[in-house]
């Protein structure tokens, strides 16, 4: 009993210091307003993705479909090739396909 009201306890004064972090950060924060033809700096992590630096690169804003949490969204194009695999008793399909990457043809 005492060990579960101690990480009681704990949980607690996480959720208190994450709130009172959240609250700074917040006041901090200001709204962003854009204009049409503004341009912007796009900061991409290297770990993330790639920085496009060629201006001919450029993707129209109307091409560009992204999701509710900001990702970037992909569709299939076509299936390049498919192998089944046989491992003991069981088939695993391995299918290979084209997507519509905006940088180019990408393939998984």
């Amino acid at each position: 009993m005492k060990q579960s009201k101690k990480i009681f306890q704990i949980k607690e004064r996480l959720k208190t210091a994450r709130s009172r972090q959240k609250s700074y950060a917040d006041i901090r924060r200001k709204p962003l307003e854009f204009q049409e033809g503004d341009k912007l700096m796009l900061k991409v992590s290297p770990w993330k993705g790639k920085c496009l630096t060629d201006v001919n690169l450029a993707i129209p804003l109307e091409e560009l479909r992204i999701d509710d949490k900001l990702h970037f969204v992909k569709e299939p194009i076509e299936v390049m090739d498919r192998e089944v695999k046989k491992l003991k008793h069981s088939r695993i399909l391995i299918v290979k396909v084209r997507w519509n990457a905006h940088r180019g043809p990408e393939f998984t």
